[in-house]
């Protein structure tokens, strides 16, 4: 019998042992993915896209910046960005997370709101983060009615527009940039259902330099509508890159209907090229990236071979 109850005391034991050592690497995961959170990179990509010969067109895509108060660092790594000079900056949505987000957002701009920039808004742009559950994204897109919009969209409209933004929420426009002409259309955001591209559809104009869609969500239903009309190039964010990922296996949700496959960065769909940014920020109230670092691109546009 004391056998016995030494045999159980020592297993006992190794099991205490085994969970401590599970806890620790749990915290240290958790302690590394918020350190991520605030690991801000800059990708760089050429797109193929623009007719052969032309001069290169320096596209940068921001998104998901999920700007507070007092996000120092993440305020001024977006102001040195001015330095890339670029021809253009588009801004795929969810740029607040807090009520008073809308001065800190037009300061970490500063400079590239003198640059030539396309917008749209996304959920966060709405409505304020609310405690949920995580687990609830790999049961499908966390997509819900939550009311009447609870921040100050509309400040922050005015203030990106005072600068000469376009604001292509179901919009749809011409802007020139380095004397080449881009047709333009974008929608507000499908993972609310605030998309309207009905009245903006048709093909895109025949006689510009460049096709270019823009949205906040990849949803699917927006992709193809845009493509068959002749996009050219289609950019959106939302995703987070999947946020939490598994090293050397990747993603496992995009929070829409996008496939895991494309969830970041440079793909195809249809015809067109598609660029998903895997955003800048995080909901506050989950402050982690795992594996999936923030990030702003520059888009080189350069002839297609």
């Amino acid at each position: 019998m004391v056998a016995m109850s030494s045999n159980k005391s020592t297993a006992a034991k190794r099991s205490l042992q085994a969970l401590g050592a599970v806890g620790a690497v749990g915290a240290g995961v958790l302690a590394y993915s918020m350190v991520e959170a605030k690991s801000y990179r800059l990708r760089d990509v050429q797109v193929p896209v623009l007719e052969p010969g032309a001069e290169p067109l320096r596209v940068l895509h921001l998104s998901d910046l999920h700007m507070t108060p007092r996000q120092a660092g993440k305020a001024e790594w977006i102001q040195q960005l001015a330095q890339l000079q670029p021809d253009l900056v588009v801004a795929t949505g969810d740029f607040m997370a807090h009520p008073d987000a809308v001065y800190p957002i037009t300061a970490a701009l500063g400079p590239l709101l003198d640059v030539p920039g396309l917008f749209v808004f996304g959920s966060n742009d709405y409505y304020a983060p609310k405690i949920g559950n995580p687990f609830t994204y790999f049961a499908g897109p966390t997509n819900f009615d939550r009311g009447e919009p609870n921040l100050p969209w509309q400040e922050l409209r005015s203030a990106l527009s005072s600068g000469g933004w376009i604001d292509l929420s179901n919009r749809r426009d011409h802007v020139k940039v380095n004397g080449r002409l881009i047709d333009v259309r974008g929608v507000d955001d499908p993972h609310i259902n605030r998309d309207q591209y009905e009245p903006i559809a048709g093909p895109f104009d025949p006689t510009a330099d460049l096709a270019l869609g823009v949205a906040h969500a990849p949803y699917l239903r927006v992709l193809d509508a845009m493509a068959d009309d002749g996009a050219q190039l289609i950019m959106a964010g939302h995703t987070h890159g999947g946020q939490v990922c598994i090293p050397g296996y990747g993603a496992l949700v995009t929070n829409c209907d996008l496939d895991t496959a494309r969830v970041k960065g440079l793909n195809h769909h249809k015809d067109a090229w598609l660029h998903v940014s895997a955003g800048l920020g995080t909901n506050p109230i989950t402050p982690v990236r795992l594996a999936c670092p923030p990030e702003a691109t520059l888009l080189t546009l350069v002839g297609r071979e």
